[in-house]
């Protein structure tokens, strides 16, 4: 699928003003018919019923549901509303494509007042159902008629995507960026100049550690596995490992944060400054570092042992950091919470307070306990939580993901949300949008061979923070953050992703488009 495809069918997506005065007024000398539905994977029982519909008319409008008012599932529609409303166009029976933004097509059905209302032949089966029935009395005032295909094979698409979901993630990408004149050479310049940029972050460190060990054998007389030691190899994470992604590519990166007075607090502080991080942090003789140590053999995570301690910070510390937060000049902070004493409901807002004006706010928190809120980051402009944290905070396990983003968008009053969906990818919800027909989009992952998808969300907060100063585009900030997700999950280990590894990624893509 290319631009030709979108723009070769373009002209048949028109608006509701454009379509009543394409139609005329009714009565007309020639017949319309319109059909309505979701059409989220079209399917031989469509053809059909288009087929069926076509050949009672001159003219047929296909109307389908938008995004916003899908509610067939918790990830639907799968195709977004541009695309299936593109794939319709393609037909050749299928004269215009309409995309209603109401939840019920009644509106629209009284604007263009069709001759035919076609239905599918489930809908008149077990006798009229309460919304047809709307449908019906809505054709009734102007003397349109509702008709059926006939037949007794129904096919769902909810069932087929069940089956098995379609892989349309190029397509959806494709669509998305000649929807906002974004190329693969945007992409690639964008990525390839997000030097320069002064990023202060503030949050937890943590030491992630895999033990590496042989099996030897299982004790007889308990469930216990014996294993042989090898080697530990340590990794800066937490926000330690978003100042290493950000200094990769290109930023002056100065990291706030609490250490213990131990040996891994000298790890940290080698590691970042190898790296070119200003690390500017505060010793809690009174905790140790964090660490997060996987038990690992034979490639298989064992088991974790973590130390830690999850205190608030000293009222002295959180001076320190206030002051550090005031007097430092950036151009974005990143506030990085795994809720290890940094941040909590008191230091949140003071922390967010000491942010020196105009300077780009943005906040990822990586928990999904009671411990751990992203809610508690008001007003900043770009929040980056994964599904489980927002469904905690907002307590809220069956909605679609776009009514539970738009819920955190308003209880945040944040600008823009990028909601991590794990394996599914990332969706995207901006304030600014709001009041447009695409109010949101979905980005899927572009991962190829998973090796370990820890550290996937920092790389993301990284690139997209860098991206959005640079371009001012939530769809870029997404696109590249999204990349930057996929190269991190192909690696093992917190390490850090380059630009030349997104232009990789990028250059493999474009290849197969």
């Amino acid at each position: 699928m290319t631009n030709a495809f979108f723009e070769k069918y373009q002209y048949k997506i028109k608006s509701v003003s454009e379509l009543r005065e394409i139609l005329g007024p009714f009565p007309r000398q020639k017949k319309v018919v319109m059909c309505h539905g979701v059409f989220d994977v079209v399917h031989p029982g469509h053809v059909h019923h288009l087929a069926y519909a076509k050949s009672k008319a001159d003219c047929l409008v296909v109307s389908i549901t938008g995004d916003r008012h899908i509610t067939k599932g918790i990830y639907r529609p799968h195709v977004p509303e541009r695309l299936r409303a593109l794939n319709l166009a393609a037909f050749e029976m299928v004269d215009y494509v309409l995309i209603d933004q109401e939840a019920k097509p009644l509106a629209n059905i009284a604007l263009l007042q069709p001759d035919l209302f076609a239905k599918g032949f489930e809908y008149v089966s077990g006798g009229l159902a309460a919304k047809t029935a709307e449908e019906s009395n809505v054709l009734q005032v102007y003397g349109g008629e509702l008709i059926f295909t006939p037949g007794d094979v129904v096919y769902s698409s909810s069932h087929l995507i069940e089956m098995a979901a379609p892989n349309i993630k190029q397509e959806k990408l494709l669509l998305l960026m000649h929807e906002n004149g974004i190329t693969f050479e945007t992409l690639r310049q964008t990525v390839t100049s997000l030097q320069g940029f002064r990023v202060h972050v503030v949050g937890d460190t943590i030491v992630d550690s895999q033990t590496q060990t042989t099996l030897i054998g299982g004790q007889t007389k308990t469930p216990t596995f014996s294993v042989l030691y090898e080697n530990c190899i340590h990794f800066v994470g937490g926000a330690g490992v978003v100042c290493k992604h950000l200094r990769a590519a290109g930023a002056d990166t100065v990291f706030s944060t609490v250490l213990g007075n131990d040996e891994l607090k000298d790890f940290v502080l080698e590691d970042l400054k190898v790296a070119g991080v200003d690390c500017r942090h505060v010793v809690d003789n009174s905790r140790p570092t964090v660490n997060k140590n996987a038990i690992v053999c034979n490639d298989y995570r064992l088991l974790k042992i973590d130390r830690l301690d999850n205190r608030q910070i000293s009222e002295q510390i959180v001076v320190k950091l206030e002051d550090t937060l005031r007097e430092t000049a950036c151009d974005a902070v990143v506030f990085s919470d795994f809720r290890h004493g940094i941040f909590n409901r008191d230091t949140v807002v003071r922390l967010t307070a000491a942010i020196p004006g105009n300077v780009f706010r943005v906040a990822d928190s990586q928990v999904a306990s009671r411990w751990g809120n992203i809610a508690e980051f008001l007003d900043f402009d770009l929040i980056t939580p994964n599904e489980r944290e927002a469904r905690f905070v907002l307590a809220d396990q069956d909605s679609g993901v776009g009514p539970l983003a738009g819920e955190l968008l308003k209880k945040t009053r944040c600008k823009t949300i990028m909601l991590k969906l794990g394996p599914r990818g990332v969706f995207t919800l901006c304030s600014e949008r709001l009041n447009r027909p695409s109010q949101f989009f979905s980005m899927d992952s572009f991962v190829g061979h998973v090796v370990d998808a820890v550290g996937a969300g920092d790389a993301l907060l990284a690139y997209a923070t860098l991206s959005m100063l640079k371009t001012g585009s939530e769809v870029i900030a997404t696109i590249l953050g999204t990349m930057a997700a996929a190269c991190e999950c192909e690696v093992d280990g917190n390490i850090p992703v380059k630009p030349e590894d997104i232009l990789a990624k990028l250059n493999k893509l474009e290849e197969s488009c």
